[in-house]
This record gives C-alpha cells, structure tokens and sequence, in this order.
C-alpha cells in the first residue's frame, strides 16, 4: 500500500530507491505538537529547520504517536511494533530483548550507530541503547553534585556532533532527542518568565528545540546530500482540551498526533501525504529507503520512494484503510484507573474505557462528539478490533520498575505512586480534573506559594494520595516546617509511595531537630526500602560521621561512591570522615579526587581546598 502516490491516478508499483542514502539521521523531539510546527500550520512558529525538511522532503499530516508517553512511543519508533509488542508500556519499563531494534539492523549492515538522548526517560538502563555503539545518556549534575533527569539540547548536540566528526568516512545512523518543549516550559522560577503564558513558553521551547536540530544538519555540511533525515515527535502536549494538562493519561488527538518529516535521498520534495500513518511505520520505512532487508514490524514501509510528481496535496488511493492502534497504561499503572486503547480506521476512532467513546474524525477532529450510542454496531465491531490488538490487563512481571527509576520518573512528572489493584477501575474521564491538578503540580510550572497552594487542595481533597503528601512534605521541609512535613512523610509512607524518599524526607526533617537516633532508624527503612541507595548510603554516612562515628560511616559513604562516583557532597564527607579518624592520607586523597571531578568554577572548591590543606 502506498501512502505517498499522485492523487490524480491510480498507484503506481513501489520500486527500489533510485537514490539510496548513504546515512540516515532520526531527529525526535519530545513533547512537540504537530500544530505548533510552521509547516503544519502554524503561522507564528518559529520552525524554520522543520519547515525547510518538510519543504525538501515528504510531510505526514496524520501521523500518530502508538501511546503519549516517551519511552513506550520511541520503542514503538525504534522497534515498529505497538507497545504490547516491545513490553515498554510505560515510562520505567523494559524494551523486550527479543524484540529487534532498528539500530540492531544498521549495526548488523556495517553502519556507525550512535544515539544521544536528553531526558532520563530513554536511560539505557531501558533497552533502546541496543544495537548503538555508542549511546549517549550521561545527565549533568547541579551545584550539589545531585544527579539531574534532563539535559539542554545544545549539549546533546554537542555531544552528537563530536561523535559525527569521527564518522565521516563510514555509512552511519544517528538518532539525537531533543527534550526542550516538555514541562517546565523554560524557567517557571524566574518571574519574567512565569508571568508568560505556559502556551508562549512551550512556543519558545520549540523553537529551541527547532534551532538545535538545525544546528545538527548544518554540521552534515556536504554529506547532506547522501543522508536520509527523519524528523518526529514521540507525542503531544495538552493545555487543557479534554480538561488534560500535560500528557500521558487520555488518548485524543491533542496527545498522540505529532509531526513526522522524512527528506533526502529517495524522497521528492514538497509532499504532504493525507493518509493516517503511525509511529510503528518509520523503522520499516527507514529500513527499506537504506537499502536494508525487510525489517519485521507491525507497521509498514511507507514507501515514500514511489512518489513522482511534485503536487501540493498528495492523497493515496487505497483499498481499505488500515486499523492503527494506540494506548495509555499510565492511568493504570499511575493511579489504578482503568487504562484506554483506541483504534482508528478510517474516520472513525474508537477509545476502550469503562465509557467507551466513538467519534467521527472527519466532521469532529476535535473528538467532541461521541457517537457510541448513535452507532452501536460500528463501536462493536472496533472494540473487537481492540480488545484482538491487547487486552486491558497487564502482568504484575509486565508492571515491575525498580525503585531509583520511579524516583527519578516522578521528579520529571511522569508516574504517580498509586497501586494498580482491585477489580473496579475508574474511567479516567471522571478522574480528568484530579489528574490536571496531579500534572500541573508534577509538571514543575509551579513553584513557591502556588505550588504549596495547588499540594494543599490535592491533599484537602485526596487526603491519601501519597505522591501529593510526599511532595507537600518536601515543600515543607524545604521552609524549616517539619513538624507538619514528618506528618505528610507518614502519610505518604503508609500510603505506599514507592522508594526511599518518603523516609529521606524524614530523616532529613530529624536530623535538623538534632532528633539522629529518629534519623538513623528513617535511613535504615530507606535502605530496605532501596537497598544500594546511593543517596541513602550517602546519607547515612555522613549522619553516623557528624555524631562521632566516623569510622562506622565511611562503609556507607564508600558504597554510595561505588555506584555513583560524581556524588560529590559524599566524597566531601568521606573525606571528613577520613580526617575525623585522623587517616590523613585518604582524607587528601578523597580531596584531590573531587577537585579534579569539580569543575573550574564550583563553588564547593575553595571549601575542597581548605580540607586538602588542613590534612596535608
């Protein structure tokens, strides 16, 4: 079937690409709204790398991320197959080994691979790093040494053009992510900033985004010519339609469709293909244009190669259309709500909840209208289609995530805490408010009086929700009221947040009421809780150094370095440590150790240098 064929005659027969390229570069931008790309509309966007590609190259003007959720939309992207068939259905989840990656096969053909990624949620740890040789996911630090989830995409594209430099002369594949548009929309603390609409601010992150990959494809100089460039989304960005904030919970529109570009060798210029595509269909796509066998997907090679005349608006004639799946488990797995799958044939959409909804795509795009009722057979007939593509239930080995990934997940506002169990599970749409007001509190657009004000109603009105007590506890803590922050703490604990934080929180709380022996017995069940914590480790080290124990302290902290070299304020307090039990040496050489990982302009370095002197 061909999505890219003359819509004045019938479709001609696919052929090779005359022109094959030689190297292909896959741009992903998180985040990123198909109607907020010039190219796709948009009169004020500031898009003019992505308007360039679609102008050299062929437009998808309905394609459709497989779930709104990163890692499970770039396994689909990177694999061809719908989340149930890579096993990633939700952030923190594993890429099932089995499952052949694209990468995988460009390796296998000769290809140079390379990745360089920009948010925690493509960790290698999750399975995408196979087949690259090289996968770069290394997050900065802040000031504290602590361990960021998300990076500026001018350093992922410093990093990838390094790695470009030093393989010119081969055939290679590069995929470079780019994390900007995801909230926080710039800097919601700076007040300049925050006094913009969210809607202007996640313009202006856009367009980073847009300027970087620019950066990217200029640095190809005259191997431009013989590299193939992909340019996608992973999903979209509610602002309120459908009472959503952010994404990952609904499955309209708003959320899964996102712009996907393919221009250079074997594709003709200024094409724009009106048939619905999915995610699941770049990797075979990207596969055949390279010349590469069939690659093994459930989508389907586009075959943009057949394209021939230069016409406005392109419209493929087909047989029949295609069914294309998407789904969201987060409401599942997030809160225990039932999860949605929906199905698209043709202009109709269909959405699997406890509610069901059917809408009529060409008279309702904005899905407004449901047609359940009105069309009981058609609405059948697509909930037999879903329920044959994936079941509404997971495993309990098909949900496991371990408890630093979660973590880290929450602090970027992707996973709530809450338990997938019983029976009964709620339909997301009546749970869309209480989840805006989740997404705008972990969206970090909050900050200060506002975000404590936003924690207070979500707690007023949820009094157990354990992800909203333990981010109220840390607001709290943060201005010296723990008395109430140790109560949100419990509150969280009982009510199963996962990980250490909940008792980090509280030990922290305690040890600034001088109450350590409270302290120590909070970081022993964070332990338990995450055993090789390193943050843990660090922590309980250095309560046991600063109340006379250090030589029972410097085990923890010399744990916590093992697996977390760069966790400076532990190498500090090993270094204390050493002094306090008069090892002199070890204590200067933990000393000279930090300085050379600090970096020239750090501020902790001239307290560094003050130890170093004082023990040498």
């Amino acid at each position: 079937m061909l999505f890219a064929g003359c819509s004045r005659g019938p479709a001609r027969a696919a052929t090779q690409p005359s022109n094959t390229p030689q190297n292909v570069l896959l741009i992903t931008i998180d985040t990123l709204r198909a109607d907020h790309v010039g190219a796709y509309g948009d009169a004020a966007a500031h898009t003019p790398t992505l308007d360039g590609l679609a102008r050299d190259g062929v437009r998808f003007d309905r394609a459709y991320a497989t779930a709104p959720i990163t890692l499970a939309s770039h396994a689909s992207l990177m694999t061809g197959r719908y989340p149930q068939g890579h096993g990633a259905r939700h952030n923190g989840l594993l890429v099932d080994r089995a499952t052949p990656t694209l990468a995988e096969a460009f390796a296998r053909h000769g290809f140079a691979t390379g990745a360089f990624v920009a948010a925690f949620p493509l960790d290698r740890r999750f399975g995408l790093n196979r087949g690259f040789e090289t996968y770069g996911d290394t997050m900065p630090r802040d000031e504290s040494g602590r361990l960021l989830n998300e990076r500026p995409g001018r350093l992922v594209v410093d990093e990838a053009l390094g790695w470009l430099d030093a393989h010119r002369r081969g055939r290679f594949f590069l995929w470079v992510h780019l994390f900007e548009p995801h909230a926080p929309y710039g800097d919601p603390s700076d007040p300049a900033q925050a006094a913009r609409p969210a809607i202007e601010r996640y313009d202006a992150e856009i367009a980073e985004a847009d300027a970087q990959a620019g950066r990217l494809i200029a640095a190809l100089s005259d191997q431009r010519r013989d590299t193939l460039i992909v340019a996608a989304a992973d999903h979209g960005e509610a602002f309120g339609e459908h009472g959503e904030i952010s994404h990952s919970v609904f499955v309209y529109d708003t959320t899964l469709r996102v712009p996907l570009i393919f221009s250079g060798p074997g594709v003709t210029a200024a094409q724009i293909v009106q048939d619905p595509v999915s995610l699941v269909d770049v990797a075979p796509t990207i596969a055949a244009l390279a010349g590469l066998p069939t690659f093994d997907a459930d989508g389907q090679n586009l075959q943009i190669s057949a394209l021939r005349s230069p016409t406005a608006d392109t419209r493929s004639p087909t047989s029949s259309p295609r069914s294309l799946y998407s789904e969201s488990f987060a409401p599942l797995l997030d809160f225990g709500w039932s999860p949605l799958r929906a199905i698209r044939r043709g202009n109709l959409k269909y959405i699997a909840a406890p509610r069901p909804e059917l809408y009529d795509l060409s008279a309702d795009p904005g899905e407004t209208r449901n047609l359940v009722d009105a069309q009981p057979s058609r609405a059948a007939d697509l909930a037999g289609q879903v329920d044959a593509i994936s079941s509404a239930t997971l495993t309990a080995a098909a949900a496991v995530m371990d408890g630093d990934a979660r973590a880290r997940l929450q602090a970027l506002g992707y996973v709530g805490a809450r338990a997938a169990g019983g029976a009964v599970r709620a339909d997301p749409k009546d749970r869309r408010e209480i989840a805006a007001r989740i997404a705008e509190v972990t969206s970090g657009e909050l900050q200060g009086p506002l975000l404590e004000r936003a924690l207070r109603d979500l707690v007023r009105d949820d009094p157990g929700n354990p992800q909203a007590n333990l981010r109220l506890g840390y607001v709290l803590g943060e201005s010296d009221r723990c008395a109430e922050a140790i109560k949100r703490f419990d509150i969280a604990i009982a009510g199963g947040v996962p990980g250490a934080d909940g008792y980090l929180g509280r030990a922290g709380c305690e040890v600034q009421a001088h109450e350590t022996a409270a302290a120590r017995r909070s970081l022993t069940r964070a332990l338990a809780a995450e055993p090789g914590n390193p943050v843990v480790n660090a922590n309980m080290g250095m309560l046991l150094s600063d109340t006379g124990q250090p030589a029972a302290g410097i085990p923890y902290l010399q744990s916590a370095l093992a697996v977390d070299p760069d966790l400076h304020q532990a190498r500090f307090a090993l270094a204390v440590a050493f002094a306090r039990g008069n090892h002199r040496t070890e204590a200067a050489a933990q000393a000279k150790e930090l300085l050379r990982r600090l970096s020239a302009n750090a501020p902790q370095r001239s307290e560094v240098e003050r130890l170093l002197r004082a023990v040498q």
